[in-house]
């Protein structure tokens, strides 16, 4: 009889173990709405918004991709920097720069 217990005990939960694992149903994913216009990355100034077209490749949606240096923006510092180049952040201008405008 314990024999007959375990081995039922053992198949019960290998089939639960074994639908644990099964994947899940897959979905389909949003479709991404295609650009009209041209392809343009935005940059914010103080007051206005301007535009300019992409130095560097683009991702399938249409935004630079900021993995290459060519669209990355450069963010000059406004007060002293550390020995890697970096900010120092103990200065007031450097945490003024750094604050999002709004």
């Amino acid at each position: 009889m314990k024999k007959v217990l375990i081995s039922i005990c053992l198949f019960l939960g290998f089939t639960t173990a074994s639908n644990a694992q099964a994947a899940p149903a897959k979905t389909k994913p949003a479709k991404v709405a295609k650009m009209t216009k041209a392809k343009t990355a935005t940059t914010a100034d103080a007051k206005t918004t301007t535009t300019k077209p992409a130095a560097g490749p683009l991702k399938k949606d249409g935004t630079p991709d900021k993995r290459f240096k060519a669209n990355k923006e450069a963010k000059p510092a406004a007060g002293p920097l550390k020995k890697d180049g970096t900010p120092d952040m103990r200065y007031k201008a450097n945490k003024d720069a750094a604050k999002p405008k709004s």
